[in-house]
Order: C-alpha cells, then structure tokens, then sequence
C-alpha cells in the first residue's frame, strides 16, 4: 500500500512516520502526478488558508477532488478536516468540498488554547490521546456520515464512505490505532477496485 502525505505545509515528517510504522509506503506528494501512485493520501494539520494558497500555486485543486471522487480514502486531520468540508461556517466557499460536513475554524481557541484529551473513537478505541491545537470541529454531518468521537458535545472525528477526519493530530502521538484504521480504509478500497 502506498499512502500519500500532501506535503505543501504542516506536520508532513509526523504523519509519513505513523504510515510506515503500520507497514505502508509513505510517499511525500510535492507533484500533481505523484497522486497516480497512491491508494490513499493524508491531507495533513497545518494552516488552511496557506494550504489552499499552495494548493492553488501548484494546480493541485481539481487533481486533489478526482482522487476523492475516485474512491480513493482521504484521511483530514485538523486543517485537512477543514479542506475536505462541504461547507465552512460563516465562509461563502468550501477548499476540496468532498465530506458531507460544515465545520468551525479554530473552534477550540487560539494556539495557548490548546489541549489533550482521551477519547473513545468508534471502530478504533476507548482511549485515544487526542492532541487539539487550534483545532476545527464538526458543527453538521450529513446523513451518511458516521461520528466517530465527540468531545463535550463537539464532533471531533467522523467517517463519509471513504473521507476520514480528525480536528485533532493523531501524528503526534505514538499510538497508531488511527492511522491502522485508515489503512485499512486503504486496503478495502483498494481490493474493491481491482
């Protein structure tokens, strides 16, 4: 399995780390035509607004929404919760818009504001370190999507057929219980699309 790390801005090292440590391929995606490759990609935290300016710079919008509409898992965390959105509270427009979910920006605070916590993750643990800095949240799912995890009321992970998202950075611990899910997500997309 090959399971891509957009690598324009954010925790790129972290997360290319965690997919090998659950024995796939980690490829750093930098090229447009580096996403025919890959059976799955991380859009990782970092900063939306700058990503989608690189997104942008290196035509990578319309690359990026075929290989979600392609069936390919796409796994958000923090700021790539917030490009995988279909809508963006209180923002006349959306990045990638391909998961049924409107989410909140910096829903948690500034960066001083940030926190860990142990959430119950459905499908993946009672007990996952969720490290939140500057996080997003879920406001609406739509009606196919699963919720995963709330924190005080709060959807902070959730599943659309083949969209993951997290507002937290599961990277940056060294459980890897989620990215196990989502390589699993890999796998069965893969072997129902041979």
């Amino acid at each position: 399995m090959k399971i891509g790390v957009l690598a324009l801005q954010g925790a790129v090292a972290e997360h290319a780390r965690s997919v090998e440590a659950v024995g796939a391929e980690a490829v750093l995606v930098k090229r447009v035509e580096q996403l025919d490759e890959l059976d799955g990609l991380i859009l990782p935290g970092g900063e939306s607004t700058a990503m989608r300016r690189l997104i942008d710079r290196y035509d990578f919008l319309e690359p990026l929404r075929a290989f979600g509409t392609s069936g390919k898992p796409i796994f958000g965390t923090c700021a790539g919760m917030i490009l995988l959105a279909k809508e963006i509270n209180n923002q006349q427009t959306n990045h990638l818009g391909l998961m049924d979910v409107k989410v909140e920006r910096n829903a948690f605070g500034r960066q001083v504001d940030s926190f860990e916590t142990d959430l119950p993750i459905k499908g993946v643990a009672d007990d996952f370190p969720a490290v939140f800095i500057r996080a997003p949240y879920i406001l609406e799912a739509g009606p196919g999507v699963e919720v995963l995890s709330e924190d005080t009321g709060r959807i902070v992970a959730a599943r659309d057929r083949h969209y993951l998202a997290t507002a937290f950075h599961p990277e940056l611990t060294d459980d890897r219980r989620l990215i196990a899910y989502f390589h699993d997500m890999v796998e069965e997309a893969a072997k129902a699309n041979v």
